[in-house]
């Protein structure tokens, strides 16, 4: 047999065990969604009302047809998931998922203008509906499945090598997403600001994994690095006038200064003890900053901290600004949505760097401190070094990030860097999945973006006529998902990761087997 005709077969092969569940759930779906029509025909189609002494008879096939589409998507991904809390998933988005788009399709494609209230809780809905099946995605797993199931739960192996891709399109894509759905720039001014926001929060999670998702070390002190970063910037820019782009890398240089002299008094130091003199070490800075008026100006902060510009030129409406550079009309969002990218590009920055150290020995070596610290001394490792480079390299992206936050705020000031923030921190690295890159974004986007989402739904007391406000509650709703959460995934939204060392294959050498590996 030809290698061409090898490849091929085992190319048809693949195809038909790809496509194989797929059209089975489409089947499946398709069923389910002829059965609901025959129901709704006598059930939602049609309605009468009584006007005066005579009936009529309205249609409601707009609603009949609603239903069914939720039906057959509902089911698809019905089937297409593993596990009952997946499916549980599944259901609850999908209920309000369907009917939402489809309103928000149909008055795109009518021009039909609904209340901005009503256009905002639709999004909103979308949104969270969008984050219910990533979740349900993460918690799939095998739970009394059935043959179809087994065949979908192959599939979506298959389709995970795609999912960093697809995150990182939709990262890129958000801001046009954003105005587009907005109709406009000025009105999608809080979700990209929303945006940047989550993304801060990713970058400062996926610096303190190094910390404790790595190496293993319980640090309730981050919020310090994170202000060195942003006091850094704010004093250098407004005493000496330099840049934002050459004070990024002063800042993040002095942040890990700063960690490696909270590193020192800490070597002998391990899970209570640790996480005690961290916080006692993030308390400290807020204080001198609070304290010495002088030098930080005190709980007044520091203000008028010179804005970003684009690699030298400034956003401002005026001879030599960007919007006249690049023949624009000048709006004040061009500074935002440059803001987004820059923060979306030292977040990727940081994890490439983060990838790329765990296949180096010293990540090895953060992995196997993580473990056993005293099996780790016995192989020779030198946990000093070891530490020291944890807490270096994570404060230092917690400066790049502090850096970041002053130049966008133009405003630093003590409050902004209190225990909430290291706890916020430490919350999204746990929830996440210690030590999984995906995971701690995730959490970013749970704790983060799910409080300011409620916000914009206050309005719902005013539109029901009730009492109840989800704005005054999301803290305590707030809590209520952790503990879900918790219980259903306690080691995290995503509790796996891939392995630093992968055997793949066997070789023969010399009549012995070994077993050849990467990291």
């Amino acid at each position: 047999m030809s290698s061409a005709t090898v490849i091929a077969s085992a190319s048809a092969t693949a195809s038909r065990t790809l496509t194989g569940p797929i059209v089975a759930a489409l089947r499946d779906a398709a069923v389910m969604t002829l059965v609901t029509l025959g129901l709704s025909i006598p059930l939602v189609a049609f309605r009468t009302e009584q006007i005066g002494s005579e009936l009529f008879l309205q249609s409601r096939w707009f609603l009949a047809l609603i239903l069914c589409l939720t039906v057959f998507v509902g089911r698809f991904l019905f089937n297409m998931s593993a596990g009952w809390r997946a499916r549980t998933l599944i259901v609850l988005a999908t209920i309000t998922f369907v009917p939402c788009v489809v309103l928000l399709g149909l008055d795109l494609v009518t021009g039909v203008a609904r209340s901005e209230q009503m256009t905002t809780l639709l999004r909103s809905a979308v949104f969270a509906d969008l984050f219910l099946y990533a979740l349900a995605y993460l918690v799939s797993g095998p739970s009394h499945e059935t043959p179809l199931q087994r065949r979908i739960g192959e599939v979506r192996e298959k389709f995970n090598p795609f999912a960093t891709p697809l995150f990182l399109g939709l990262a890129f894509a958000f801001p046009v997403i954003v105005v587009l759905g907005q109709g406009g720039l000025s009105e999608s001014r809080y979700w990209i600001d929303l945006g940047i926001l989550i993304l801060t929060y990713v970058m400062l999670g996926w610096g303190l994994n190094i910390v404790v998702g790595l190496a293993g070390l319980l640090d309730l002190g981050y919020v310090a690095f994170y202000a060195v970063g942003a006091y850094a910037y704010a004093l250098l820019s407004t005493t000496f006038g330099l840049s934002f782009w050459l004070c990024l890398p002063l800042a993040g240089l002095l942040a890990a200064f700063w960690g490696i002299l909270l590193g020192f008094p800490v070597l002998r130091l391990r899970g209570d003890y640790l996480a005690i003199v961290t916080l006692a070490f993030g308390e400290i800075i807020r204080l001198v900053l609070l304290n010495w008026q002088e030098f930080s100006g005190g709980s007044a902060g520091i203000s008028s901290i010179p804005r970003v510009t684009f690699f030298g030129i400034p956003f401002n409406n005026g001879e030599g600004g960007f919007a006249q550079l690049f023949g624009l009309d000048f709006n004040a969002m061009h500074r935002v949505v440059f803001l987004y990218y820059l923060i979306l590009v030292l977040a990727l920055v940081t994890a490439f760097v983060t990838i790329r150290l765990r296949r180096l020995p010293i990540g090895r070596a953060w992995e196997a401190l993580r473990e056993d610290e005293i099996a780790c001394q016995a192989l020779g490792i030198n946990t000093t070094n070891t530490k020291l480079t944890a807490f270096a390299l994570g404060a230092m992206f917690a400066g790049f990030a502090g850096s970041f936050f002053a130049v966008r705020q133009g405003f630093v000031s003590p409050e902004s860097f209190n225990f909430m923030e290291s706890f916020i921190i430490l919350a999204i690295v746990v929830l996440g999945g210690m030590g999984s890159q995906i995971g701690v974004a995730l959490g970013a986007v749970v704790i983060v973006a799910a409080p300011e989402l409620l916000r914009q739904v206050s309005f719902v007391k005013d539109m029901l006529g009730g009492s109840f406000d989800p704005s005054e509650y999301r803290l305590l709703l707030f809590g209520a998902g952790m503990v879900a959460v918790m219980i259903w995934r306690p080691r995290g939204l995503v509790s796996s990761r891939e392995p630093t060392i992968v055997f793949k294959r066997k070789k023969t050498i010399s009549g012995a087997l070994v077993k050849e590996g990467h990291g």
